[in-house]
């Protein structure tokens, strides 16, 4: 055997024994078909970029021809390694086979929801911070609570998105065909229907693998395995060479750099404010003549990233966040607002069984994917059913979560500049039939995330529209049912989230895809 054949026979092996443990990492949530897109979408290459200058911004170089010995030596090692496949390593390929975008996007709903865990209090009543430095401590980092996952599920879809874009583009450029399309010796173990170079698989595991672990620092093995597991079963189904591969790894994880710098200056890190901060909130507030928000947790906890609302959004400026930020709520001394209190105890008295039940089904709290998490759950259906290429289902992800996280930005500037209590404050007598947030009132969060939302996929799915606006009331609705919001908090909020996600839907139209 020549050192060339020998080094393309390491890297498969290597592939291979990478993924030997990956039952582990399997999350098994949910079933999905393998995947059979409806179309390939040979001119996503072209399609907008959101932060990157274009596809070309990351150099791929060409791939070496089929007709090398190097690449024929690959493909030599991959029919080996076919022949050896364990009933583990078909699972690998068979999960995998679904495709990567529906299956990243799992994950980091899982992993959402293990995080979404405010820390308990100290003895001395002061709560921990979690620290990513330090992220086994107490409280493991990070708090994953429904502005935090927002931005996650943000990062995360828009970055591969934009490193699919990318890989369209050379794909079709070089359009090198997968192992199994040129050596009939070489399984096709799941569908081939796009050139193998760089690797489609391996740009999502590269660049999925760098964003998640910065964000969830704590499971980074568990991730690294996932990206393993998604890389070797490329290879082992016929679908991509070991060059192919790290062409695609390079790229992901290239993408994932420009991503990571954006991140770096996003406001995020100065979210949560300061004692001084919250003083001064609650200070203006009281000078307006309000009764301020104040926590309900016993002993009262710091209010949840005050300053959220300057985090940087995707399809909207600064200036646009002030501009579409909704008037003030009535006053807490008004008629208006005893009348709002009196409905949301109304609810505390005599809500049906039916009512609960939809508080219970939103409430999306702690321990849960949030929010937007739900939201990716249902369009996860959609992506599914609509049988869309990995490129196309990114989009789909990209744009929603693009609308939520800006919805967020947009809620928590308003959250914060009113400083609006809840009705339980106001009147104790008022009982929530689910966990009651820690921060204030005005607008609801759900309502503005659920409208946001619901406008974009909407324009995704246009055929479902009118089941999206159900399910935006449904989850608007809950909030009031679960006597944690009045009236006026949803339908400004679900006014102020169809304003915001109007921005992205904007977006959509013009980028190509359509």
């Amino acid at each position: 055997m020549n050192r060339t054949h020998q080094a393309a026979s390491a890297a498969v092996i290597a592939l291979c024994l990478g993924a030997a443990g990956c039952q582990q990492g399997i999350t098994q949530t949910e079933d999905l078909p393998p995947l059979s897109p409806s179309s390939t979408d040979a001119n996503a290459g072209q399609w907008r970029m959101l932060v990157l200058s274009g596809p070309t911004q990351i150099a791929v170089p060409p791939p070496g021809t089929v007709t090398s010995d190097a690449y024929r030596a690959e493909l030599t090692a991959i029919k080996a390694a076919q022949a050896a496949l364990t009933a583990e390593q078909r699972q690998v390929v068979s999960y995998w086979s679904a495709g990567g975008v529906l299956r990243w996007n799992q994950i980091l709903r899982e992993l959402v929801a293990r995080y979404n865990l405010p820390p308990a209090p100290r003895a001395d009543g002061t709560y921990p911070v979690p620290d990513a430095t330090n992220p086994f401590a107490d409280p493991q980092f990070p708090f994953a609570n429904p502005p935090y996952a927002a931005r996650a599920y943000s990062y995360v879809t828009v970055a591969q998105f934009e490193a699919l874009k990318s890989a369209w583009y050379h794909m079709y450029l070089y359009n090198r065909p997968a192992p199994s399309r040129v050596d009939s010796g070489v399984q096709a173990l799941a569908t081939a229907d796009v050139p193998a170079y760089p690797s489609a698989d391996a740009v999502m595991s590269g660049v999925n693998e760098t964003l998640m672990r910065l964000l969830f620092p704590a499971a980074v093995d568990e991730i690294a395995q996932h990206a393993q597991d998604q890389r070797s079963a490329a290879v082992w189904s016929g679908k991509a060479a070991p060059s192919d591969v790290e062409a695609g790894v390079a790229l992901g994880r290239s993408v994932a750099a420009v991503f990571q710098a954006r991140a770096a200056s996003d406001g995020m890190r100065t979210a949560g404010g300061s004692r001084a901060i919250w003083d001064a909130m609650a200070a203006a507030a009281t000078a307006r003549g309000e009764v301020a928000w104040v926590s309900q947790d016993s002993p009262p906890r710091p209010p949840m990233l005050p300053l959220f609302g300057q985090v940087r959004a995707w399809a909207m400026t600064p200036a646009d966040v002030l501009a579409e930020r909704p008037p003030a709520p009535p006053s807490t001394s008004s008629a208006q607002m005893r009348q709002e209190l009196a409905e949301v105890k109304s609810y505390t008295d005599n809500a049906t069984r039916e009512q609960v039940a939809i508080a219970n089904k939103w409430s999306d709290g702690a321990g849960t994917y949030t929010p937007p998490g739900h939201w990716n759950d249902i369009a996860a259906e959609f992506v599914r059913d609509a049988r869309m290429s990995e490129v196309r289902a990114a989009r789909a992800f990209a744009l929603l979560n693009m609308a939520m996280h800006d919805a967020a930005v947009g809620c928590w500037d308003a959250k914060y500049a009113y400083f609006n209590p809840r009705p339980s404050q106001l009147d104790p007598a008022i009982k929530t039939a689910i966990g009651l947030p820690n921060f204030p009132s005005f607008t609801s969060g759900h309502s503005t995330f659920s409208a946001a939302a619901a406008l974009v996929l909407g324009h995704l799915f246009p055929g479902h529209a009118a089941e999206f606006d159900a399910m935006k009331e449904e989850s608007s609705l809950s909030r009031l049912y679960g006597c944690i919001h009045y009236r006026v908090d949803i339908e400004v909020g679900k006014e102020h989230g169809k304003r915001i996600g109007g921005y992205t839907v904007r977006f959509a139209q013009g980028d190509g895809a359509n």
